[in-house]
């Protein structure tokens, strides 16, 4: 009896340890097929210590918040596979006018941000890519509630908390990705950190950094529970002061694109110090 057990561990370790070399080889493949440009970042972002961090794999169902013009989205859809699904979820409409710079076509294309997206992602897929779907925070459709195995949020916070007082953004966002999440289902954070001596006023999203203490606290307020964090993503360099906004830095070069000298300083930076943090949806 005894053997029997241990071989049928034993058997079950090699199928594991078979499962995750696979999976290895998937991610080594999309990240190598990416363009130079796009690996270029990789120095920065990390992206597979990332993904393996938070514990994504093919065949999921995947939110990602802001997938803008689809950097990780592109990485994602090959990666998820055929059996996975990746859901878009832009920021709600009625945020946009608060920015106070987008013109009035731009927020106009935002009330069928959902079906333009769509199409346009559909464009990035190749065959074998995971199938998309989108919404807007804060009008997530009742049958994506409970069909996500992880939320992904890189650099997709700032704002939201920005203009949490304006409208419950952040509040309403991070309802949606846990509603979203099946029970167990993980939420990986990524977001540019402040550090923890800097003024609560400017550490508001609105220079686009967030204290660690402030999303753990915010996430957990939403029900989700803290499991780790890891340094892969710190960026010692990045030392901002209370003048300066993280979009100086690369690949926005805001404040320095006209200026060649301070865009190699901030080139030399490289992009910002972000904190990189796993949370849990609980069982029950």
């Amino acid at each position: 009896m005894k053997k029997v057990f241990l071989s049928t561990v034993l058997v079950s370790l090699i199928a594991t340890t078979a499962i995750a070399s696979n999976e290895n080889k998937v991610l080594d493949d999309v990240l190598a097929a990416q363009p130079t440009e796009v690996q270029d970042r990789y120095r920065y972002r990390h992206t597979k210590e990332t993904l393996e961090f938070f514990g994504i794999k093919p065949g999921m169902t995947l939110l990602e918040g802001l997938p803008g013009g689809g950097w990780y989205t592109k990485i994602l859809l090959p990666y998820l596979g055929a059996d996975g699904v990746l859901i878009g979820a832009d920021y709600a409409e009625d945020m946009y006018p608060r920015f106070g710079f987008f013109s009035q076509e731009a927020l106009d294309a935002k009330k069928t941000w959902v079906v333009d997206w769509t199409a346009e992602a559909g464009g990035w897929r190749s065959e074998g890519d995971a199938s998309i779907l989108a919404f807007q925070f804060g009008s997530m459709p009742d049958e994506m509630k409970g069909t996500a195995d992880a939320v992904f949020l890189v650099r997709a916070l700032h704002n939201l908390a920005r203009f949490e007082v304006d409208g419950g953004y952040l509040t309403s966002a991070l309802s949606d990705a846990f509603e979203a999440l099946k029970p167990g289902g993980v939420a990986g954070v990524v977001q540019h950190e402040a550090r923890q001596e800097m003024p609560g006023e400017w550490a508001n999203g609105s220079h686009g950094y967030l204290k660690q203490e402030f999303v753990i606290k915010q996430m957990e307020q939403a029900g989700f529970v803290f499991e780790a964090s890891i340094d892969i993503n710190n960026n010692p360099a990045d030392q901002p002061t209370s003048e300066d906004i993280v979009w100086r830095l690369p690949p926005s070069y805001a404040t320095s694109r006209d200026n060649p000298e301070l865009k190699a300083q901030m080139t030399a930076i490289g992009e910002s110090n972000r904190m990189t943090l796993r949370f849990r949806k609980p069982e029950q």
